[in-house]
């Protein structure tokens, strides 16, 4: 009768070890989960989708940015940069913090996408939750070309020089916090008129060349660049 003795305390011993491992395997997942890249946001311009990434998803991938780490925000472009989408970006900052458990994520956008992100880094929370932030030709201080629609769409309102949101962004510092700032213009951008209004005072700014301006979603060079900045 004795015999199930060695049995029981062999259980008991695997049941002993179980609870002590059991601790462990939350401190492995956050350890590997801050080993990882951060996550990145990619942020398409206006009267566009997400599926202008594909180019540059490709190279971030090749860059060690696996699966799980690169998401795309989709947006209606034709609403108020301050009063909805900076709101309607924080708010999938936090989703995509809380599916990833990173403390911080990058934002890369393109044209009008600069805008709202950039609103919700300076005045939504971002300086402690975006550790890079690269615009490619953004109108971070405004373009003309956007009066032709200024008329009837918000947005375009919202990205003519001297508008409200304009100003409110160019107020005391264009770069806040501890972001590393980075944009990339084109002196061939037949959309961003006058060609400076995408370098920012404090940011890395990077002249692409003579590029139309999409086509600094799939330029070899600009990409590179992207990647460059968001390993630094």
């Amino acid at each position: 009768m004795r015999r199930p003795a060695a049995p029981l305390l062999a259980v008991l011993l695997a049941v002993a070890a179980a609870l002590l491992a059991g601790p462990a395997a939350p401190a492995e997942a956050r350890t590997a989960a801050a080993a990882a890249p951060r996550p990145v946001i990619l942020v398409h311009g206006y009267n566009a989708d997400p599926g202008v990434w594909g180019s540059l998803e490709t190279r971030l991938r090749a860059a060690g940015h696996g699966d799980g780490r690169i998401f795309r925000w989709g947006y209606d472009t034709h609403q108020s940069v301050n009063e909805v989408l900076a709101g309607r970006f924080a708010a999938y900052v936090d989703e995509v913090r809380r599916r990833t458990g990173a403390d911080r994520v990058d934002v890369v956008a393109h044209s009008f996408g600069s805008l709202p992100t950039r609103w919700y880094v300076k005045y939504g929370g971002g300086t402690s939750t975006v550790a890079h932030w690269i615009s490619l030709a953004g109108p971070n201080h405004g373009t003309g070309v956007a009066w032709a629609c200024a008329l009837w769409d918000q947005a375009c309102r919202d990205m003519t020089p001297g508008s409200w949101v304009q100003k409110r962004l160019a107020e005391g510092d264009e770069t806040p916090g501890e972001v590393a700032y980075t944009t990339f213009w084109s002196n061939c951008d037949e959309v961003i008129n006058p060609d400076d209004s995408v370098p920012l005072n404090g940011a890395a700014n990077h002249p692409a060349g003579c590029l139309d301006h999409n086509a600094l979603l799939g330029d070899a060079t600009v990409g590179a660049g992207v990647v460059a900045a968001l390993a630094s």
